[in-house]
């Protein structure tokens, strides 16, 4: 069913088209994540569990595999991944000379790399790099894309350069473990977590915005409350992961998530997250890994989205108001934007 005015809504809110049966443009079908079965996941309770258990699958995929690379950040779920792969493999960091906030990064990398004994590659990011490659993911997604996107499609043109067949990522961690501590901070009433998660409120800068709020009502509870954690295993993993899914597809690279064949056995101790321990398990193996190193808390991915937009004068499509506050707009609803612009105009 063609709507695209409910499909732009629903990007500008959620960065991704969350009904099945709406698209842009005629032909086109939108591609999500699917999530691995329950059933199809192992249950652990302990940091020496998980460990275990992504050593079974690394022992898997070399017996399939004889190059497998990974993208390394400077945090601890790809840290703890990468001391699983042989010496001699590529770790790949994204990277940018717009900025020195992601420096930090670099060098945890860098150190995670050095001893490990692993071959330590920098992606730069900057803005003709989405400029060229946001099409070509956008292409193979049928929508809008993840600031994400084209940069990690990027570090998948050079893991195939460099001959890597499968590339390691440790995307799901914070998802499974209890890493998103923001949205874990509290039980959230309904109407504040639905503010709280819609990224930018298609009525603040769509000419025919559409309610895309019921994406929420699946999930509320008595009491003006919300079933939080199941709206994040499945919601955000949908979004989160389908970035990851069209990146590498588009690349025509195959990837890995060991953290997504896992789950808790033992429901998550909230009142550890909330107090200071987001992803204790995950920071005791890294811990065991790594005991010489401070434990680093979450490292977003650089992308060096404020920079670029910085001066952005914003859309002019009929499709955008004339009146949006563009000073009052982070780099990465910026990027929404500029990115919804992007795909209308090379769609029509």
């Amino acid at each position: 069913m063609l709507n695209k005015d409910f499909c732009l809504s629903s990007y500008i809110a959620y960065r991704f088209i969350y009904k099945d049966e709406y698209e842009f443009y005629p032909g086109m079908k939108h591609k999500l994540y699917e999530a691995i079965p329950d059933k199809d996941r192992i249950p652990v309770t302990t940091s020496k569990e998980i460990g275990t258990e992504i050593q079974k699958q690394f022992d898997e995929l070399y017996s399939k595999y004889k190059k497998i690379g990974i993208l390394l950040s400077g945090g601890v779920d790809s840290a703890i991944l990468a001391s699983y792969l042989k010496p001699g493999s590529n770790a790949y960091t994204f990277t940018t000379t717009l900025s020195s906030s992601f420096n930090k990064d670099v060098e945890r990398a860098d150190y995670y790399c050095k001893k490990l004994g692993l071959n330590h590659i920098l992606i730069n990011i900057n803005f003709e790099d989405y400029k060229l490659f946001t099409p070509v993911v956008m292409e193979t997604k049928c929508a809008p894309v993840h600031s994400i996107e084209p940069q990690i499609y990027k570090a998948a043109l050079m893991a195939k350069y460099m001959g890597d067949e499968l590339m390691i990522v440790g995307e799901s961690s914070d998802l499974i473990f209890g890493g998103m501590d923001q949205l874990l901070s509290k039980d959230w009433g309904f109407e504040e977590f639905k503010k709280r998660y819609t990224f930018l409120e298609p009525e603040k800068v769509l000419e025919n915005p559409v309610d895309v709020s019921d994406l929420f009502e699946k999930y509320r509870q008595k009491g003006d409350k919300i079933d939080f954690l199941t709206f994040m295993d499945e919601v955000f993993a949908i979004e989160s992961s389908s970035s990851y899914l069209n990146a590498f597809g588009t690349a025509n690279l195959s990837y890995y998530d060991p953290y997504a064949k896992l789950v808790m056995k033992e429901p998550l101790d909230l009142y550890k997250v909330r107090n200071g321990e987001p992803k204790y398990l995950i920071r005791e193996l890294f811990h065991s890994i790594y005991p010489e190193i401070e434990i680093p808390f979450k490292i977003p991915m650089p992308r060096p989205v404020d920079k670029i937009f910085e001066n952005w004068s914003g859309p002019t499509r009929e499709e955008f108001r004339k009146d949006i506050k563009m000073n009052e707009l982070t780099g990465n609803q910026k990027w929404q934007l500029w990115c919804a612009e992007l795909f209308l105009n090379l769609n029509e």
